[in-house]
């Protein structure tokens, strides 16, 4: 059991950080329970809602497309090391990731594509939006999932599902992407509050040396 002890004008102050690696897993698993294990209320609900809202407002605003694991060379995801520092919240990216790996498909599929070279009526259509609820499922089709990587080939200097999602949500992609990477970063700073405890100033020296 880890205590801080500071020292203050009106008398010592004493914070019960309890087992605080137990608190830090638990920060990093879920924003703030470390803190609600701590008996710090005021600063779990505060780090819950702060964190959690900043992470699904960038997830809605990217239509749940900006969260997700791909170690692919062509389309390494670096910002999913950052997101996952939210914990728990961004774990299906992880479970979607796993599902596609050897050409299978994900797990929570929102939508399918024709691939390219599929036809229509005899209509040629590039990677056209469907509704597999509405339209059933198409031979072939590339779908995309909730958290899961661009499904298909990536290539950069072609039509592919990653370039897709570009042109639908345009500058929203990049910003979505932000505010998931600014969650996980900011959960980084509550779970170390819960691992080392808050920084309290106890004195204040001005310029002319008064305290």
């Amino acid at each position: 059991m880890t205590q801080l002890r500071f020292d203050g004008d009106q008398g010592d102050m004493i914070i019960d950080l309890y087992d605080n690696r137990l608190a830090a897993l638990l920060a990093w698993l879920w924003p703030g329970a470390g803190h609600f294990y701590q008996r710090r209320f005021a600063k779990g609900f505060l780090f819950m809602l702060c964190i959690l809202g900043t992470f699904l407002m960038g997830l809605r605003i990217g239509s749940g497309r900006v969260v997700y694991a791909s170690l692919k060379s062509e389309d390494f995801r670096w910002q999913y090391f950052c997101q996952a520092a939210i914990g728990i919240p961004a774990l299906p990216a992880l479970v979607q990731s796993i599902s596609i790996r050897n050409g299978g498909d994900p797990i929570w599929v929102m939508c399918e594509r024709y691939p390219a070279g599929h036809r229509v009526d005899g209509r040629l259509v590039e990677y056209s939006r469907i509704d597999g609820e509405q339209s059933g499922s198409v031979p072939g089709s590339l779908k995309d999932g909730f958290m899961a990587p661009p499904s298909g080939k990536i290539d950069l200097d072609k039509s592919d599902v990653l370039g897709m999602w570009h042109i639908e949500l345009g500058n929203w992609f990049e910003i979505g992407t932000f505010y998931t990477v600014i969650a996980g970063l900011l959960n980084l700073l509550a779970i170390y509050d819960a691992f080392a405890g808050p920084v309290i100033l106890t004195k204040i020296i001005d310029p002319f040396g008064e305290t």
